[in-house]
């Protein structure tokens, strides 16, 4: 603490390097105030996982474990920084696989204690939230809709640091029924930009749910939208006919977006708002891009998307979060843990 005290007390620029390892990425970033990046160093698993057809825990953490070292050097290489240029070291420590999050965590307790430099932890999604603020300051009150392969959400932030998610997935995450439906069809790991792809090609012809659930609800559901589509497939199949992959993705893709835009345009009618954030992995996506973009020029309401090479897990994302979290002065010990599933508080 009397470190962090004096290095803000010096007026000079504060230098966090983010550290992120949740899932199948190993990532180190230097980020200079929150908002400029002076390196964002990513490795990919995403050929490991492939042939899987998705993640293998144990596979993660051993890549992890081969890479973090050399990506945390070339992150402070490409930053022109040495460890005498860092105040703080920011790592997610959840939500995540717990295996892989302990890889990122222990290095960086490890470095902190060494070399006596503040620990900040953050949580992933409040990263993916921040990812937002490279583009442009954030203004309050705003809305995040975060669509990831593990979270589907609606957060509501009065301030930085502030979150209160109103609604949440009840089953499948929006990347995972996007996984699904691309391994359905017979198409690789990871699943959702090709869909994309295909669904940009094709028409929404075919007829598939769309889940309201309840009244006033802001909550989702994809599973029965998932079903929905292996069904389409298994009647078509049991027919002989064929089913376009075009018109399948155009049709999954249109009822996930309405849902997706309709629930965040329902919120912000309720509780208006200055900004409207798209967070996540699959903030990638194009068509989910392009119908926000429509509806918020029309209802009037300053539309965030992060750069693409942002939307997927890096450590920029998580030093930019953790800049906030040191300002405030919450400062982990070194009984920081991995926690597979943490809740954004």
């Amino acid at each position: 603490m009397e470190r962090r005290e004096a290095d803000l007390a010096a007026g000079g620029p504060i230098r966090i390097l983010g550290i992120e390892t949740s899932c199948d990425e190993t990532s180190a970033a230097v980020i200079e105030n929150g908002r400029t990046i002076l390196s964002n160093v990513i490795s990919s698993q995403i050929e490991s996982h492939k042939r899987f057809g998705g993640v293998v825990p144990e596979v993660a953490s051993r890549h992890h474990v081969e890479n973090i070292t050399l990506i945390i050097e070339q992150a402070l290489q490409e930053a022109s920084c040495t460890w005498d240029d860092i105040h703080a070291i920011a790592v997610t420590y959840g939500p995540g696989l717990v295996g892989a999050l302990l890889v990122g965590v222990a290095a960086a307790k490890s470095i902190a204690f060494a070399r006596g430099i503040p620990l900040v932890g953050v949580h992933h999604i409040a990263g993916h939230i921040y990812a937002n603020r490279f583009a442009k300051e954030f203004e309050f009150p705003l809305l995040a809709l975060v669509v990831s392969g593990g979270h589907t959400e609606l957060v509501y932030m009065k301030e930085h640091g502030s979150y209160e998610i109103i609604g949440q997935t009840r089953d499948d995450a929006v990347g995972e029924a996007y996984d699904k439906v691309a391994r359905s069809l017979g198409l690789p790991y990871p699943g959702g930009p090709h869909i994309d792809r295909l669904a940009q090609e094709g028409t929404a012809s075919i007829p598939l749910p769309r889940a309201w659930l309840e009244a006033g609800s802001y909550d989702f559901s994809f599973s029965g939208l998932k079903s929905a589509v292996l069904n389409v497939l298994h009647n078509a199949n049991q027919r002989g006919e064929t089913i376009e992959a075009a018109e399948l993705a155009a049709s999954f893709q249109a009822s996930v977006v309405e849902v997706l835009v309709e629930k965040t345009f329902r919120l912000i009618q309720e509780r208006p708002v200055k900004q409207l954030l798209l967070a996540g992995g699959v903030a990638a996506n194009k068509g989910l891009r392009a119908a926000l973009a429509s509806r918020a020029a029309v209802e009037g309401v300053e539309l965030l998307i992060p750069p693409l090479s942002l939307c997927t897990d890096n450590a920029a994302m998580i030093a930019g979060a953790g800049y906030i979290v040191y300002q405030k002065g919450i400062l982990a010990d070194m009984d920081l843990n991995g926690i597979a599933s943490l809740p954004l508080q």
